[in-house]
């Protein structure tokens, strides 16, 4: 089928269709399953990207889906929360036809050449060649639904319609007074279920029935229905014990099982967040947002997912980085617009300020729970801080800056303090504006990279246990402990050692 043909010349009945370019031999026996293998066939031979804006699943999820439609397979994605599987499914229409031929006014989009529903086929037959044909964009042929426990047969395959059958004054079990359902509306396109798992198992039953055998009863009446449809699906792993589960013979008819994963390296977590966090906002303030600083928040998605306080089943959403960006975004902003400067570069005292976007998106173990979810966001912010900080700084000598607040120095840093005043502040401390250079500033950097770059470089320290903070964000030198002093010997362990 032409890949930009435009909906304008489209042919508008069945004989137009018959002379066009989408003949009964293109169209008739063709399945959804082939259309979406054969431009995928096309794609792959193009080397064109398959996926635009999924990032880490290169090597990983997108050859086993483009394997399962090869194969011509039903499939389900397996992840946790926030790993882009409704994104996934969502990106397969791009490998649908850009508009495809249906039987004008048909609930159920039937093939003309192929007709299903009885309404379609006394039609066709009454009117043959003069059958008006209406045409599928690819966005139109997907159809999603989120599985809930109340979900009911009704809602996925249909019911009698008894309005139907008395305006029509036909009998209640006539095919043609059934009031179609999501399934069969989605004939010739994608179904997609999300959250699988949450189906009632009787619902499931009635899916693979008319997946496999084609067809259902609906209200006692068995229809039949061979669909012509790709059925993907989507479920969290842990699901299956915590909520519902998927029936054996409805997973033994989804042909792959495709496990998702979250980001395996920080530069991929960095992509995707830099991609999906609103940063690029139309305000009187600029904003710049540091790489250490994005670091730092992917970091801490990073760190929350091995921390043993964190609920593994449950899992840490990429969600996380991107609402924690823009909220530091925002907490910077606000900063900069309250002491009227005209750039905003967040700082490490605006992810502490981002903790309502952190605690309401990780899941507690018992041992987190009774520390609370602050003091646990508290301590991941730290840990990233730190692994972050020891990434620029290795084999850097901080000695100097430590040595400054050893002698005595101490520093109380406004958490809404303006650009210059902190920049004045941290050129007190002998050496440390200095070592912003490591994060790539030049001497001529505005006040307020600056100011970010020389709190980054305290927080680092004091992540490091090398200085000490207080919850009022005053740095000071870090306690050093006294080594426990050696118990006294006594005369008799004095004169035994002598003779050894």
């Amino acid at each position: 089928m032409p890949q930009n043909q435009s909906p304008s010349p489209l042919p508008a009945t069945l004989g137009e269709l018959r002379t066009s370019a989408w003949p009964a031999s293109l169209i008739a026996g063709r399945s959804v399953k082939d259309e979406l293998r054969s431009n995928l066939v096309n794609k792959l031979k193009r080397r064109e990207n398959l996926f635009p804006g999924i990032v880490g699943y290169e090597d990983t999820v997108v050859p086993q889906m483009v394997n399962a439609l090869l194969s011509r397979h039903n499939f389900i994605l397996l992840g946790l929360r926030g790993q882009a599987k409704t994104r996934l499914i969502r990106m397969l229409t791009t490998l649908l036809d850009p508009w495809v031929p249906y039987v004008a006014g048909c609930e159920i989009h039937d093939n003309p050449y192929k007709p299903l529903c009885g309404r379609c086929r006394k039609l066709i037959q009454e009117q043959g060649e003069r059958t008006p044909i209406a045409w599928l964009a690819a966005d139109d042929r997907y159809v999603e639904k989120l599985a809930t426990p109340d979900v009911t047969i009704a809602d996925m395959i249909g019911d009698i319609d008894p309005i139907k059958a008395a305006r029509r004054g036909q009998d209640i079990s006539d095919e043609l007074t059934v009031h179609y359902g999501l399934l069969p509306r989605a004939n010739r396109g994608i179904f997609a279920i999300n959250e699988l798992p949450d189906l009632a198992g009787k619902i499931q039953v009635g899916l693979f029935n008319i997946m496999q055998e084609g067809d259902v009863q609906i209200k006692g009446y068995p229809v039949r229905l061979p669909l012509d449809l790709l059925l993907v699906f989507t479920a969290n792993p842990e699901d299956y014990t915590a909520r519902g589960k998927i029936i054996t013979p409805l997973k033994d008819r989804i042909g792959s099982e495709i496990r998702t994963h979250y980001p395996a390296v920080l530069e991929h977590g960095i992509e995707i967040t830099r991609a999906e966090a609103w940063t690029d906002r139309e305000a009187e303030v600029a904003v710049r947002l540091p790489n250490y600083i994005a670091e730092v928040i992917e970091q801490l998605a990073f760190s929350a997912r091995e921390d043993k306080r964190v609920d593994k089943r449950s899992g840490v959403s990429q969600r996380l980085p991107i609402s924690v960006t823009e909220n530091v975004v925002s907490n910077a902003e606000r900063r900069a617009l309250q002491n009227d400067e005209d750039l905003a570069v967040p700082r490490v005292l605006d992810i502490h300020a981002a903790m309502p976007a952190i605690t309401g998106k990780i899941e507690l173990e018992y041992e987190g729970e009774l520390k609370g979810g602050d003091a646990v966001g508290r301590e991941l912010i730290r840990m990233a801080v730190g692994k972050v900080f020891n990434r620029y700084f290795e084999g850097v000598n901080m000695q100097p800056v430590v040595q400054w607040f050893d002698l005595g120095g101490s520093l109380k840093l406004g958490a809404d303090a303006g650009s210059s005043d902190m920049v004045g502040q941290l050129n007190t401390i002998q050496g440390l504006m200095e070592k912003t250079g490591a994060l790539g500033l030049t001497s001529n950097e505005p006040d307020a990279v600056r100011a970010s770059a020389g709190e980054f470089i305290l927080e680092g320290l004091h992540a490091l246990r090398r200085l000490s903070r207080t919850e009022e964000r005053g740095f000071g030198a870090e306690e050093r402990k006294r080594p426990a002093s050696e118990p006294e010997e006594t005369p008799r362990q004095r004169q035994r050692r002598q003779f050894n």
